[in-house]
């Protein structure tokens, strides 16, 4: 009798990327690859590559090494808690999805391990299907779409194509919103409450947004949301947009200046969190926990904390789990195997 063979499906859990190491070099080689992505910098190539290399490589990497080293584990945060997500939803679905092959596998657009190399790897083992998960809530140009594009010039290689699903963004779905709500409960349950909650998201320029990236609006439904689950009103929490690289505008308000603003007027304790991070990293651990816990207090605030990203929260990993499992049900109609 000859035994059926299940279909192989490969879920990519993709990141954004993060360094090899914290140092000098290190940094260099990340954000040699990172900068020079047009999706991330739209400033034409042959001009951006000169400013790239005189003016950002030389000079930047020592700075941004330094901020690593502060946050560094015995790796990279990010990569360490994609590692362990991918592990967790690993030891889940399997047993949900029997008929078939599941092959659950880690990437980053940048750095390691890479999406190019992930995907090179599937060539040589032919898949079925193909289910791509950005973690990343609000969809953008400048993260989501690198993973779009990497996906899409390696098809053009591939003769034997599986077939493909992409969970492109879930920034209004319920049960992100309440985890998100839940973990600042969670966290006022044992530091207690604060005068303001402050939403920080990652920003891009804000001729990104006037092109038509829709990552500005999504990030300020996502922020409504969960301060309608926590029941808050309109003076107790904002949202604002950090991390700004450049001279050029960003979408606004900046978080820093939204800070020092706040302080300021007169308000004394801020807890912040960062809904558009799927994971702690460099820009939520250093940037917003450290650094603008500084400026805060330097302009007269007085107490200020961090509510940590989801990471590997079990209600994060039931989302990310339920956002695969649509896509895996569906597939039972498409790949069923005939008794």
């Amino acid at each position: 009798m000859t035994s059926v063979k299940k279909p192989k499906v490969s879920i990519i859990v993709a990141n954004l990327g993060t360094p090899d190491e914290a140092s000098v070099a290190g940094v260099r080689r990340f954000l040699a690859q990172f900068l020079s992505d047009q999706r991330v910098i739209e400033i034409p190539k042959p001009i951006w590559q000169i400013i790239l290399r005189l003016f950002i490589l030389p000079f930047r990497p020592k700075r941004v090494a330094e901020a690593y080293a502060s946050v560094w584990r015995e790796d990279s945060p990010m990569r360490e808690i994609l590692f362990e997500q991918v592990k967790q939803i690993q030891a889940q679905l399997p047993q949900q999805f029997p008929e078939f092959e599941l092959n659950i596998v880690p990437a980053m657009s940048y750095g390691n391990p890479g999406i190019q190399q992930v995907l090179q790897n599937l060539t040589q083992d032919p898949h079925d299907h193909l289910i791509l998960l950005p973690l990343f809530p609000q969809y953008s140009a400048t993260s989501t779409a690198p993973l779009y594009d990497a996906l899409a010039k390696w098809t053009l290689k591939q003769r034997n194509l599986p077939g493909i699903s992409i969970v492109r963004d879930y920034y209004q779905h319920p049960l992100y919103i309440q985890a998100l709500a839940q973990s600042v409960r969670d966290f006022r349950a044992e530091h207690g409450s604060a005068d303001k909650l402050l939403m920080s998201f990652h920003g891009i320029p804000q001729p990104y947004a006037d092109k038509g990236d829709p990552y500005a609006d999504r990030c300020r439904s996502t922020a409504k949301l969960v301060a309608q689950q926590l029941g808050l009103t309109e003076d107790q929490w904002a949202v604002s947009f950090q991390s700004r690289f450049g001279k050029q505008e960003w979408v606004k308000p900046y978080t820093d200046a939204l800070l020092e603003d706040w302080a300021k007027q007169g308000v004394k304790s801020v807890q912040i969190m960062s809904p558009a991070f799927s994971a702690d990293c460099l820009e939520t651990l250093e940037e917003l926990a450290i650094e603008n816990a500084e400026n805060f207090k330097a302009a007269g605030g007085q107490s200020y904390a961090y509510i940590p990203a989801l990471n590997t929260r079990s209600d994060h990993l039931q989302l990310l789990s339920h956002l695969l499992q649509a896509n895996l049900e569906a597939l039972r109609q498409t790949l069923a195997i005939s008794p």
